[in-house]
């Protein structure tokens, strides 16, 4: 009896070491940063008419502790695939500013293949590119700003080691299908009219109307904006005139955009405004909104100030598609105005991803 019983231990635990082997067992063999997209995803993508390759973008915001990755479909819009609860960030709503402030970054940033990291002291991670063209041209200083696991946070964007190996496995297969970089944008919430309402009187509220401006070229195009810097602050969406470049510390340079992103955009914008001066009017002269929240004006627009460079609206044919432009719809209408200040709205739908220097963060 004892011999058989030490034979079927034996058994037992051969069979242990070859599951082990294959990677059948708990602590599979298979590297974190190698493991597969989860099947409930891949379903998902396949449902959504995504394939495992196609690009992938996040979108992050602050106050609802979200981040969203966002991947290409057959349609070549992105369309949202997975939401995840963002397990902490440091610091509070608004931008990093300095080294050693602990605040997590707010903007628009592109992260290569040289920006991941395998083999990160925190689980996994990818470098945001912090300070990026926008931050650097405003004397913001900070490094190794990072998206991670581990579940702890000192400036960076941290997940769950379950939650960051899904976002890392679909990050690694854009970059396979042939992505160059993806990117990510950081907000404080959602940039709706609404929310820009409750934080009129916040001293970031002229930064976070910029990037309501991003925000809004990608809800009416669903494809990820041109980022550019000049004047020191974003612009999206623009082509600088040929032998002309966008200089983040000067002037704008004459530029065009698309005359239908424009028309789309003036929609939007025009909606949100009339949204935002409804609940300034309503908290104005309401008695239970504290006085310290009320706005002090009425006369505040929800649009982000226009750069001094010129800006020309450009039929569809104009310009022919290429590789990094999307086509253009015709439209024959003339451009509306902003009902603030009267002036045209613009804004294109061209498609390219900035260099970033590459970083990884230090080993331990």
């Amino acid at each position: 009896m004892k011999l058989r019983a030490s034979k079927t231990i034996a058994v037992i635990f051969a069979g242990t070491l070859l599951a082990a082997c294959n990677g059948n067992v708990l602590g599979s063999s298979v590297p974190k940063h190698e493991k597969p997209v989860p099947q409930y995803l891949v379903k998902s993508m396949k449902t959504k008419g995504m394939t495992l390759g196609a690009p992938i973008m996040l979108r992050i915001f602050k106050e609802e502790n979200v981040m969203e990755v966002w991947k290409k479909d057959h349609k070549q819009q992105f369309a949202l695939l997975q939401s995840y609860e963002i397990c902490k960030w440091s610091g509070k709503l608004g931008p990093k500013y300095q080294e050693g402030d602990r605040q997590a970054p707010e903007g628009f940033y592109h992260v290569t293949k040289g920006l991941m990291n395998p083999n990160s002291s925190f689980h996994l991670s990818f470098n945001l590119g912090f300070p990026n063209t926008y931050d650097r041209a405003n004397d913001r200083t900070g490094s190794f700003l990072m998206v991670h696991g581990d579940c702890s946070s000192a400036g960076c964007y941290s997940m769950t080691d379950e939650f960051i190996e899904e976002i890392y496995a679909m990050a690694r297969e854009a970059f396979k299908g042939g992505q160059k970089a993806f990117q990510v944008q950081a907000f404080p919430f959602r940039m709706t009219a609404k929310n820009m309402a409750k934080k009129v009187n916040h001293p970031k509220f002229e930064f976070w109307k910029m990037l309501k401006e991003g925000s809004d070229h990608f809800e009416v195009t669903h494809k990820q904006p041109k980022v550019d810097v000049c004047e020191k602050r974003y612009v999206f969406n623009r082509v600088a005139d040929e032998k002309k470049k966008f200089n983040a510390r000067l002037e704008c340079p004459p530029s065009k955009t698309s005359r239908s992103l424009a028309l789309a955009l003036n929609a939007k914008q025009s909606q949100d405004q009339a949204v935002f001066d409804k609940i300034l009017k309503t908290n104005f002269s309401s008695p239970f909104v504290k006085p310290e929240d009320k706005p002090r004006t009425l006369d505040l627009s929800i649009k982000a100030n226009p750069t001094i460079g010129k800006l020309a609206i450009l039929d569809p044919a104009v310009v022919k598609p290429t590789a990094t432009t999307a086509p253009l719809v015709p439209v024959t209408e003339a451009l509306p105005t902003s009902p603030i200040s009267g002036q045209a709205v613009v804004q294109p739908s061209i498609i390219a991803v900035p260099q970033q220097a590459e970083r990884t963060e230090p080993q331990t």
